[in-house]
């Protein structure tokens, strides 16, 4: 069980056995601080760093190295705060090659960082992520008491990429590593050992001799020949016995697994169901042990300058309505005020999202304030891809004019963006509703249309004079084949027989449902290639209102959303029996989201499944979350799973 100092052969020589305290005496929470940055040069500076929700007191807790039994140390405060930083300089010198062990008062291991000769100087930290990302040595200064992100090399080395993914200690005792990177790597010199002092490292090749590689993406899993606790840790090192990745789990946990959420990035959780060799499940609640990630639901705070809005127009949940039917847990995508843009410094209103169907790695993103925004995934999240603009491209109407308030957009069958806009944020009490179509690969900072098509006089109902009603235009759009109308039996509502395509040449090969945030209704157009439309007619969603809208190729349907207006759901229409496109379906979003005005939603492609699941991700236009202090405050993009 948890104990003292471990021993690893090699570089490293047999630390001293401290006693096992009763469980009780560890402070609530131990299992989420962890080792953040640590410097063998000069100072002997470590830094501790509190992946959780709350505060854990250290007080009374104790370090030591290869070489000198524990000792107390002087923190620079008393407690860690939620997703805040302790340093302390080490009492004893920690030499070339050493490691670090913490231990809280009662002498429970904490956790543990080992590294060979030159690692730890100028400086090892955790990049990636606070708390739970790779450790790596940096060149750059220091960052002891603020996040690492400053010292991180621009690239990982191959064997950072692996995690511990998942642990049990239910007899079978088993740890499944995950490789995130792009290439295998090795692992057939790699060790392992637990907490209890008495134990040795093992190797991972012995405990398991088929595993002496893992692919890209791929898993590798062995039975422990040390036995795991109740209250527990598993500490990972590579051939050289630098650490590679750790995993501490208190009283609870690790039963019947506990694991990753989201799959090789997340924090761990103890689950409902183990999954050892294949994508994390996520079925579970709680946090038997500390990771990567986010969670929805803890406490946190803003720790930089944007302007979160509180939902507004909120309403019951429709009768009806099904549960969500994927994952229960929500993990959050983006970093804090992540947005912020020249005409939008508040860093909030993204709206309409879409994943790139030719390449599912891309998530595009609308804001507001005329912005397009392409996604890609580091570390778990969804950050601007700074090959296409790290801040974000800004859309004009045709001639370069205007600020459109972009809400909705597809990707057409061409790879362009079509956007749509409920007005000109220059004159926001009148409506412009149209489609405009963009060019992703065409250069600079600013994009114009190739071709807009301008609905608004077909909605005199929102030209009021009232900057409200303007605003309640196009939401959301999605681009729906051909193929799905004539094989699902689409009939054509202007001639009153089966949709031919063959009828309306300039159209390509698909048609566009825009939604109407007014009254929740989709509207089908063919837009022609000469800049004229066709109006196929309205089709009710059901809902009062329409947030985005998207083509699922997976479950074959349209899908309508509706943020708090509807009580956060998602309506799927499919073609019935008759022709008409009619709902099908109606869901909730999982329950730990919060109900905000969420008025984007994206499912990945089938293309992208592990184990029956695939990525959801939604937008919080207001980036409120659960409000100020809750993790979520200051965050626009949520990630799930949803069925494939």
């Amino acid at each position: 069980m948890c104990a003292a100092a471990l021993t690893l052969s090699g570089l490293l020589v047999t630390g001293v056995v401290a006693a096992q305290p009763a469980a009780a005496a560890d402070p609530a929470g131990y299992q989420n601080v962890r080792i953040n940055e640590v410097t063998s040069s000069n100072s002997d500076t470590v830094e501790l760093y509190n992946t959780g929700s709350t505060a854990v007191s250290i007080s009374g807790w104790k370090v030591s190295d290869d070489s000198f039994s524990p000792q107390s140390f002087s923190p620079s405060a008393g407690t860690v705060p939620a997703h805040g930083f302790v340093t302390f300089d080490s009492p004893k010198g920690l030499g070339d090659s050493d490691k670090l062990v913490i231990y809280t008062s009662g002498g429970t291991v904490v956790d543990r960082v080992d590294w060979a000769t030159g690692m730890a100087k100028p400086v090892m930290a955790r990049c990636g992520g606070d708390g739970t990302g790779a450790w790596v040595t940096t060149t750059a200064a220091t960052t002891f008491g603020a996040a690492n992100a400053a010292g991180c090399p621009a690239s990982l080395p191959a064997a950072s990429q692996v995690r511990i993914n998942e642990v049990t200690s239910d007899g079978a005792d088993t740890v499944e590593l995950y490789n995130g990177g792009s290439s295998a790597v090795g692992i057939g010199s790699w060790k392992y050992v637990d907490s209890d002092t008495g134990h040795s490292a093992a190797s991972v090749s012995s405990s398991s001799p088929s595993t002496t590689s893992i692919p890209a993406g791929g898993y590798a899993t062995f039975a422990s020949t040390l036995g795991l606790g109740d209250n527990d840790s598993v500490f990972l090192t590579d051939g050289n016995g630098n650490t590679v990745d750790s995993v501490t789990w208190a009283a609870g946990g690790a039963k019947p697994s506990d694991e990753r959420c989201a799959n090789g990035t997340g924090d761990f959780r103890t689950a409902t169901t183990a999954t050892l060799g294949g994508a994390n499940s996520c079925s579970g609640g709680g946090g038997g042990g500390t990771g990567g990630g986010q969670l929805l639901g803890g406490g946190g705070s803003l720790t930089s300058g944007c302007t979160p809005e509180a939902p507004t127009g909120t309403a019951s949940t429709p009768a009806g309505t099904s549960a969500w039917p994927g994952g229960l847990d929500v993990t959050i995508a983006d970093n804090v005020c992540a947005f912020t843009t020249s005409t939008g410094p508040e860093g909030r209103d993204v709206s309409g999202l879409a994943f790139d169907p030719a390449n599912p790695s891309v998530l595009w993103a609308a804001k507001n304030k005329n912005w397009l925004f392409k996604l890609v995934k580091s570390n778990g999240k969804w950050i601007p891809d700074a090959s296409w603009s790290a801040t974000g491209k800004q859309i004009r109407f045709p001639g370069g004019s205007g600020e459109p308030d972009s809400e909705g957009l597809t990707v057409g069958a061409n790879g362009h963006l079509y956007v749509t806009s409920e007005r000109d944020n220059t004159k926001n009490t009148v409506p412009k509703d149209t489609i405009m179509e963009f060019d992703p690969t065409a250069g600079g900072s600013t994009l114009t249309p190739i071709h807009q098509w301008d609905m608004t006089s077909q909605f005199p109902q929102l030209d009021t004079g009232s900057k409200d009603d303007a605003n309640l235009g196009f939401e959301g759009v999605a681009y729906v084949p051909d193929s799905w109308l004539t094989a699902n039996g689409w009939v054509d509502p202007l001639t009153g027989a089966a949709y031919n395509p063959a009828n309306y040449p300039l159209h390509g090969s698909g048609l566009f449902f825009a939604g109407l945030e007014w009254d929740g209704t989709l509207h089908a157009y063919g837009l022609n290639s000469d800049g004229t439309f066709t109006t196929f007619g309205a089709i009710s969603t059901g809902k009062a209102s329409v947030a985005d809208v998207t083509f699922d190729a997976g479950t074959q349907r349209i899908v309508a959303t509706c943020d708090n207006a509807c009580g956060e759901t998602h309506t799927f229409l499919k073609v019935n029996a008759a022709g008409a496109i009619v709902p099908d379906v109606t869901y909730t979003n999982p329950a730990v989201m919060p109900v905000d005005n969420l008025e984007g939603f994206a499912l990945a492609p089938t293309s992208t499944c592990v184990n029956g699941s695939r990525e959801a991700v939604w937008t919080d236009d207001g980036i409120y979350g659960f409000g100020s202090g809750s993790s979520s405050y200051g965050h626009a993009l949520y990630s799930g799973t949803f069925p494939c």
